[in-house]
């Protein structure tokens, strides 16, 4: 099967899937993709690389993988106040990848199903032979002056997060053998890491209301860094709230596997791969935040608050407060 059979079988997307053809002026087939965004709307670009062995485990299920690739991207159109327009896809296949009819279907339909349901439509791309390595840039578009940057967060602005943090990390410990799981919440877990939610219409619901957002992809402590950096600003989170924010944690078997409430708020503050929102609003927003967590059926929570002496702190019941850490992944250090 050479690369343009394979990508006719495998990457043509339904018909169904397509936006409005205002936007996608022409997709795959020519030399380039022509995009074509609404009168007084921006383009917002972002491009993510996923290398096997790097992002993700050689013995993954193709469909999770699939899935994965495009959502890390999606999160990024949602911190900003964005709706998808489409994306490309550079694909590097293994020579036994790409004789893998069974792999490619599974991979593709992963792919192309979380494309469809955000209506998303593969516009273009590439593939080659090599290490199998996923990248993908995505498409959006907003109206000009409303995107949620990391640059606009205020002193005494709340700080809150979307869905849940810290399960992704658990089950990546699990899957290195750092820690066992129990068996009813490793599942769990691992869905969480393998295939996660970008959380678009949260971010849409946001634009108006939050002052500053960052989507969660290199943990808490180090993504919100990021605003803090960028709007010049610091911040005192509740460690109460913290320790509550692992979905995991509410499983009684997780109790017994050593788990105790400080190690759980360590991996919600710490571990990445949840690609959650974290944003800040002001105080008189509380209600319009709720709200738009209510459209969007998704969760929020208050968890601190962006104070005027920089640097990151961690709040205990008592009153006392301690330095955290302000550091996302690298991938070079």
């Amino acid at each position: 099967m050479g690369e343009f059979e394979l990508i006719e079988r495998f990457f043509k997307q339904p018909a169904k899937a397509q936006p409005p053809s205002r936007t996608v002026a022409l997709g795959i087939g020519d030399d380039c993709a022509l995009l074509q965004p609404e009168s007084g709307m921006q383009i917002a670009i972002s491009s993510d690389m996923l290398v096997e062995g790097r992002h993700f485990f050689p013995e993954v299920a193709p469909a999770s993988l699939g899935h994965k690739a495009l959502a890390v991207n999606l999160s990024d159109l949602a911190a900003m106040g964005a709706e998808p327009l489409g994306f490309t896809l550079a694909l590097a296949l293994p020579a036994e990848r790409a004789r893998d009819e069974q792999w490619l279907e599974a991979f593709s339909g992963g792919l192309l199903a979380l494309a469809e349901t955000h209506r998303c439509p593969l516009i273009g791309g590439d593939t080659t032979a090599g290490p199998l390595n996923l990248c993908i840039t995505v498409f959006g578009q907003l109206p000009a002056g409303q995107a949620l940057r990391r640059d606009g967060a205020r002193v005494n602005d709340d700080i809150w997060v979307s869905g849940t943090l810290g399960d992704a990390r658990l089950a990546l410990g699990a899957l290195r053998g750092e820690w066992g799981l129990p068996a009813d919440v490793l599942p769990l877990a691992r869905q969480r890491l393998e295939r996660p939610t970008p959380r678009l219409a949260l971010g849409l619901g946001l634009r108006g209301i939050a002052s500053a957002c960052a989507d969660v992809s290199d943990g808490l402590a180090g993504d919100l860094g990021h605003i803090l950096k960028a709007s010049a600003v610091g911040a005192c989170l509740d460690a109460a709230a913290a320790a509550h924010l692992t979905a995991a944690g509410a499983c009684p078997s997780l109790a017994g596997a050593s788990f105790d409430s400080d190690a759980l708020r360590r991996i919600a503050l710490t571990g990445g791969d949840d690609y959650e929102l974290v944003f800040t609003a002001p105080a008189s927003a509380r209600a319009a935040v709720l709200s738009a967590g209510a459209r969007a059926d998704t969760l929020v929570t208050r968890i601190g608050r962006i104070e005027v002496s920089p640097g990151l702190r961690l709040m205990e019941a008592d009153g006392r407060s301690a330095p955290l850490a302000a550091r996302a992944f690298d991938h070079f250090a």
